[in-house]
């Protein structure tokens, strides 16, 4: 079991790394130590977004050559095997090290939320590369491990026989001196310089440092600081003691000097007794402090350096707070102000994780909506052209040497819809769609798309046939005759269409992999397109080509409209198309059997 755990630990830390944890993992400290001694400062910030986490306590005594004592305090007994495997992973990854570990002994302590259990493991690591280079990486391994494991031993056994000294202290006593006795032999030697005296009087550094206490080992407290005082008033009182106006969140250990003590490297947080505020106060959530605990052996006092534990700009208002009750030194400043923004950027998370639910219950109704699907496929491309990308096949884009392009749209479409719900544009859409796609199989012409109210309609594409121009002139004056029938949902009085059409070659293919569309490019589709523009209300605008090459002499009645300027285009003589002299209106619109017979004969 032992081994698993520690193979969990290994992998767990390969985890947080895919998870995208590996830079703030580096970060923690440019060496073991420092790295292991900001693990708790993590877990309290990762508290902030994971509330409920319950995460174990390290502690770390340093001794000579790199060893170390790491005290391990967790609820959850049984798991201090993964904690090898964790440590010995960081260390061969963030600061090419080799290490061992071995637990020197396992206790339980009894704390404020229980029974804790306490670990201590030795560490004694070692640098990679101090072997020799003249001999081969694979045999100078074993010898170094071989090595490495003589002298584990050693020192374990150095450590453990100092048990049975005469003189009578305990265990720990023992262990420590050792470690302590070995400091001056540390590699790092920078050495700080300390003043004589302390250059700074004591209202400043209440009001440098606003959020502090200042408690003995009997937690009698000696000093406060100024904004400390303004939201706590008790800690005015003299002679007072800290445990009856805070209580410990974090880490849960009892209140006492010797608890402390034991996670000191552990950022701790306070919170206020709600009993022991002024009446007027105790409406308002606790306030909570988050800082340090530091102990000053000379003084026998223990300092807290803290600022308020706040997550929001609305939790700063609920205490009747201000940022510039904070020392402007204090990065709890920036905290608020961006996890203000964190928690917005959290919303919208959550928003899209319930579309994203939305979206997988519909994805199950799918299957049901396959058969549907196939069906608007076809009415989508030509079903030649579906055919083969559904089996996968490219379909090669085609030129068209002539073909009628056909464009209409709704005639003051943008006042309709400002007058309009949108339910009743959709509704008139909707009649006159259905009534144009109609149109489109009496007429044998391609719809392309519909755009708002514009639609599109092309003749001799895909399948290319002689008389184009004549079908999309025929389906152009049923649409006329058809929009008769949709009714403004404004004046209540029939709609008005606009159409233009022009012929011309065109290159026409299936664009896109997602909802692919049959699309047609060139010239002609933007002169058709200025046609429709340029046209009048419930007239078929024809341009130049498409009177003299198509529809001249065809059957129809055609006049002139004369010269006008069209844009991108310059002067162009345009016609109106009126009527179809040789087909009846019910034989445009589809109301006989033999309409597409007579037509042919006829044109």
């Amino acid at each position: 079991m032992e081994a698993i755990l520690k193979m969990f630990g290994e992998y767990f830390f390969k985890f947080c790394k895919m998870s995208g944890y590996d830079r703030m993992l580096r970060t923690l400290g440019g060496n073991l130590t420092e790295f292991i001694e900001n693990l708790d400062a993590l877990h309290s910030y990762l508290a902030l977004s994971y509330q409920e986490m319950n995460a174990p306590s390290f502690r770390v005594e340093k001794g000579t050559n790199g060893t170390m004592l790491l005290h391990y305090y967790s609820d959850r007994r049984g798991l201090c095997h993964i904690v090898p495997g964790i440590i010995e992973a960081v260390a061969k990854d963030f600061f090419n090290m080799d290490m061992m570990m071995e637990i020197l002994n396992k206790s339980e302590e009894e704390e404020r939320t229980g029974k804790k259990e306490h670990v201590v493991f030795l560490i004694v690591q070692k640098h990679y590369g101090q072997e020799k280079k003249t001999r081969s990486k694979m045999s100078q391994r074993g010898k170094n491990s071989q090595q490495d494991q003589e002298a584990f031993q050693r020192m374990k056994e150095k450590y453990l026989s100092l048990s049975v000294c005469p003189v009578k202290k305990s265990h720990w006593d023992i262990v420590r001196s050792i470690v302590i006795f070995g400091k001056g032999n540390l590699q790092n030697l920078f050495e700080p310089v300390y003043p004589e005296r302390l250059w700074i009087e004591e209202k400043t550094f209440c009001n440098a440092f606003p959020f502090h206490i200042v408690f003995d080992a009997t937690l009698r407290v000696k000093q406060a600081g100024v904004n400390i005082q303004k939201y706590v008033p008790g800690l005015q009182t003299q002679d007072i003691r800290v445990d009856d106006y805070f209580t410990i969140i974090h880490p849960q250990v009892t209140f006492n000097i010797l608890s402390i003590c034991k996670f000191i490297n552990s950022q701790f947080v306070l919170k206020t007794r709600r009993e022991m505020m002024p009446e007027i106060w105790k409406k308002q959530p606790a306030l909570k402090l988050r800082g340090q605990m530091i102990w000053m052996e000379s003084l026998q006092c223990m300092i807290y350096l803290c600022s308020p534990k706040l997550r929001s700009l609305q939790e700063l208002e609920e205490w009747n707070m201000h940022i510039s009750d904070i020392a402007r030194h204090d990065t709890t400043r920036d905290l608020i102000l961006l996890n203000q923004q964190r928690l917005a950027e959290i919303e919208l998370s959550n928003q899209l994780e319930r579309k994203k639910e939305e979206l997988r219950i519909l994805s199950k109704h799918l299957a049901i909506e396959k058969k549907k699907t196939e069906t608007l496929l076809y009415a989508m491309l030509p079903e030649h052209i579906a055919n083969q990308l559904k089996e996968g096949k490219k379909v090669a884009a085609g030129e068209f040497k002539t073909c009628t392009i056909l464009f209409s749209d709704v005639v003051t479409f943008t006042n309709i819809c400002a007058a309009c719900e949108p339910i009743q544009i959709v509704n008139m859409l909707n009649s006159m769609y259905s009534k144009f796609d109609r149109l489109t199989n009496v007429h044998d012409v391609y719809k392309v798309e519909t755009i708002g109210d514009a639609y599109m309609v092309v003749g001799g594409v895909p399948v290319p046939v002689e008389n184009h121009a004549q079908r999309v002139a025929n389906f152009a004056l049923g649409m006329r005759i058809s929009a008769r029938e949709v009714m403004n949902p404004v004046t209540g009085e029939p709609i008005q269409i606009r159409v233009g059409i022009h012929t011309g070659p065109v290159l026409a293919g299936v664009v896109g992999d997602k909802m692919p569309r049959y699309c047609l490019f060139g010239d002609t589709v933007n002169t058709a397109s200025r046609m429709e523009s340029h046209g009048l209300p419930n007239k078929v605008h024809l341009s130049p080509t498409a009177y003299r090459y198509a529809l001249e002499n065809r059957g129809f009645e055609i006049v002139e409209r004369g010269e006008i300027e069209v844009k991108g285009k310059g002067k162009m003589t345009t016609y109106f198309l009126i009527q179809n002299l040789q087909v009846t209106e019910n034989e445009i619109m589809g109301r006989t059997e033999n309409l597409e017979n007579k037509g042919k004969k006829n044109m």
